[in-house]
């Protein structure tokens, strides 16, 4: 099933006075903008104004996929509220909007969610430019808005201030408002192989093995999810037979080609290939001990430390950063790489990784800005598999 986000807003210049609204559709995968709407809608109460963003950004939704489920995020409480049943709808000039809003999908597809303003900045800034364009007799024009970059730049620039209030930056060094479309990796793992129910170390030094019937059918739900959602524009896969195979059933969905990258194979694992975690403790236990405590240790013969699986991730993301810059692609890879992108984006410790839980064909995704900041927008999304 697809997954929409919706944000929403409605603003009043007098409560009541000239009012606006403004609403955008967003991939709850990638974090990508599908749709955007405002419209200045005369005189009219701030109440009034948000219920015709909500109805405006569940329409739009309902437009690209009737099915999809949809959340709702949105700063009046009021609204967050009556549309979840909690509160009663008692003004009569909403009482018809909401009912409305109900209608455009049915409820079980539908949450919401309240946030606070600083959180709604795209909405927001659409219906102002829907309220500035009322004062100037017009009507809001998509081709002239600003709201989204504007957002970004608003979020880069509080993201900024909140690292420099804990001393991770000095300065900004870059203007926020250039920072222009992110490179958007979604992150999926290849389908079951014969070891992966059985637990067992399957690096890129053992015995490569192609997926199982379970993998081909989790690579076909997860080519499928992706078909629908309709937002991938290149594949790029390891080049092990397990994510060969991932990728090249995804791309049949797709209609894409898959272009190979080296550095995104999995871990080498040394002598511990093919080996449950309870084999390797009981014939390799200091081996074990220290590279769970040491992320420079080595698997038992010469494996690949985490530290060195870093450094090749963090080269390989740089070079894809570069080669996909603003446009979004399927990275099909492995436990270690995709749990190494995350942990690099958040720029948590290299312990991360034994903290985290990554299910075969399961989805992440990290949107990456040109002045090298790193949004972590999806982890081991397994949906599409139920």
């Amino acid at each position: 099933m697809r997954e929409f986000i919706v944000e929403a807003d409605g603003g009043s210049r007098g409560n009541p006075g000239p009012a606006g609204y403004g609403s955008v559709v967003l991939d709850a995968t990638t974090g990508e903008t599908l749709v955007e709407a405002a419209e200045y809608i005369g005189v009219a109460t701030n109440n009034v104004a948000e219920y015709r963003g909500l109805l405006a950004g569940l329409r739009a939704a309902h437009e690209l996929d009737p099915s999809a489920a949809v959340h709702v995020r949105m700063d009046s409480k009021l609204v967050v509220e009556q549309m979840s049943g909690r509160w009663k709808i008692k003004h009569p000039d909403m009482k018809p909007l909401a009912m409305e809003a109900s209608r455009v999908f049915p409820a079980e597809q539908v949450t919401y969610e309240w946030i606070p303003r600083e959180q709604n900045k795209h909405a927001d800034r659409l219906a102002n430019e829907a309220m500035d364009a009322g004062k100037r007799g017009e009507q809001w024009s998509a081709a002239e808005s600003t709201a989204e970059l504007e957002a970004a730049a608003a979020k880069a620039e509080a993201d900024v201030r909140a690292a420099t209030a804990v001393g991770k930056v000095s300065s900004p060094g870059w203007a926020p408002a250039d920072l222009g479309a992110p490179a958007t990796f979604v992150l999926l793992r290849h389908g079951e192989t014969p070891l992966t129910p059985q637990k067992r170390f399957s690096g890129s030094g053992g015995t490569n093995p192609s997926l199982s019937e379970v993998g081909r059918d989790q690579a076909e739900r997860a080519g499928a999810a992706l078909a629908q959602r309709g937002t991938i524009q290149a594949i790029v896969a390891s080049p092990l037979a397990r994510t060969r195979e991932t990728a090249g059933i995804v791309a049949r969905h797709l209609g894409l080609e898959v272009s190979i990258e080296e550095g995104l194979r999995e871990t080498d694992f040394g002598a511990w290939e093919g080996l449950t975690f309870g084999e390797v403790r009981e014939r390799y236990p200091d081996d074990l001990n220290a590279w769970l405590g040491n992320p420079n240790a080595q698997p038992t013969g010469g494996g690949e430390s985490f530290a060195a699986t870093g450094t090749r991730i963090g080269a390989t993301r740089e070079k894809l950063v570069a080669a996909y810059a603003g446009r979004t692609v399927l990275l099909v890879s492995h436990v270690t790489p995709i749990k190494t992108f995350v942990q690099l984006a958040l720029g948590a410790p290299p312990e991360a990784l034994f903290r985290m839980e990554l299910s075969a064909a399961a989805l992440s995704a990290v949107a990456y800005y040109a002045d090298g900041n790193a949004s972590v927008r999806l982890f081991n999304d397994t949906s599409h598999l139920r």
